[in-house]
C-alpha cells in the first residue's frame, strides 16, 4: 500500500494526477471511459461571466511533437454552468474545481463571489494566463501589476482555495509566482500554453484563424519542466505542473522537480484514459521503488546534488 495522497491547506487530494482545464470538458465527457472520480480532481473547462462563442475557426492545429489551439474560452457563462454542468458534476467523489476566466477585474471577482455559493467547489483555478483571448488573459498574466491586482482583488471576496494559472509567456516566471503567493493564493499551476504559429504551405495562409495560439503537447515539457522546478524552489504554497505529461515517467519527472501534482491535459485528446493510466504508473513506480509516500517524490532532485 502506498499514500498517494496531498494537501493544499486543509484541501485533501486523495492522489496528484488532475485534468487540465480546456482539455477534459466538465468530467461528464469521460464517464463512458472510466471512473473520473479515480482522480485526485479535475479542472473543468473555463468559465466566464457571459456566453462566449470563442474564437473563429480553424482553431486547432497539429505542430511535430504538439498542438497548436486558439478556442478562446467557448463556453455559456456562469449561468448555464449553475443551472446545466454544476447538478452533475457536483457528486463526483472527487475534487471539482472551476477554472475562471474574465475581460475585466471585476468579472473574475463576481465569477468568484458566484463560486463561493456551490458549496461542492473547494476550490478556483484563476486563469490569468490564457494567451488566446484579447482582453484579460495574457493582459493579467504577463504583467506584474496587473497580476498583483487581478489575484489581489479575487482573494477579497473568494472564501475557498485559489489556484492560480501562470503563463509561460513572461520573462520571469518567479516573479509572478511570488507575486501569486504574496496576494493569498493557496496554490501556482503552471504552465499555461506557450504563444505559438504555425503557417499552412499548400493554403499561403496561417493554420490558425487568429493567427497565434497555444501551444501544449511533449514539444513544451523541457520548458514546463524548468519553470515548475524554478518555481517549486521560489515559493513555500504547493506547486501544480502540467506541460507535454503523457505518460507517468513525464509526471514523476514534474513531482522529482518539486510539483506536488500534476495536470493531464493535451494526452487526452490522444487517450482519453491517458490520465488514470498516469496514476497506475506512478503508483507502480513507488511499489516498484518501496516509496510508500508521495512526499518522497516530490522535490526529490532539490534534496540532492545535481
Amino acid at each position: 500500500m502506498v499514500n498517494l495522497g496531498f494537501s493544499i491547506g486543509d484541501l485533501y487530494f486523495k492522489n496528484p494526477v488532475l485534468t487540465a482545464s480546456g482539455t477534459f470538458g466538465n468530467g461528464t465527457e469521460f464517464d463512458d471511459f472510466f471512473d473520473v472520480s479515480r482522480l485526485g480532481g479535475i479542472l473543468l473547462k473555463g468559465t466566464t461571466l457571459e456566453n462566449r462563442e470563442g474564437n473563429p475557426y480553424p482553431r486547432m492545429a497539429e505542430t511535430p511533437s504538439g498542438m497548436l489551439n486558439s478556442v478562446g474560452l467557448q463556453n455559456k457563462g456562469i449561468d448555464y454552468f449553475e443551472s446545466e454542468i454544476y447538478p452533475k458534476v457536483k457528486n463526483y467523489d472527487t475534487n471539482v474545481i472551476v477554472n475562471i476566466n474574465g475581460s475585466y477585474i471585476d468579472d473574475y471577482v463576481s465569477l468568484a463571489e458566484r463560486i463561493n455559493s456551490l458549496e461542492n467547489i473547494p476550490a478556483a483555478e484563476l486563469n490569468i494566463s490564457c494567451p488566446n483571448v484579447k482582453m484579460g488573459g495574457m493582459a493579467f498574466g504577463t504583467n506584474p501589476v496587473s497580476a498583483r491586482e487581478v489575484i489581489r482583488e479575487v482573494r477579497k471576496v473568494y472564501r475557498k482555495k485559489l489556484i492560480v494559472k501562470l503563463s509561460p509567456n513572461v520573462t520571469s516566471i518567479i516573479e509572478f509566482a511570488r507575486i501569486a503567493e504574496d496576494e493569498g493564493a493557496d496554490s501556482v499551476s503552471l504552465i499555461n500554453t506557450l504563444l505559438g504559429m504555425a503557417i499552412d504551405v499548400s493554403k499561403m495562409k496561417p493554420s490558425l484563424a487568429t493567427i497565434t495560439g497555444g501551444l501544449s503537447g511533449p514539444a513544451v515539457k523541457p520548458v514546463a519542466l524548468r519553470m515548475v522546478w524554478q518555481v517549486a524552489n521560489a515559493v513555500k504554497i504547493p506547486v501544480i505542473g502540467m506541460g507535454g505529461i503523457m505518460t507517468a515517467t513525464d509526471a514523476l519527472e514534474f513531482m522529482l522537480a518539486g510539483a506536488s501534482a500534476v495536470q493531464v491535459g493535451t494526452a487526452s485528446f490522444i487517450d482519453p484514459q491517458a490520465s488514470v493510466k498516469i496514476l497506475e504508473g506512478i503508483e507502480n513506480f513507488m511499489i516498484q521503488k518501496g516509496i510508500t509516500d508521495i512526499g518522497e517524490i516530490v522535490g526529490f532532485i532539490n534534496r540532492k546534488s545535481v
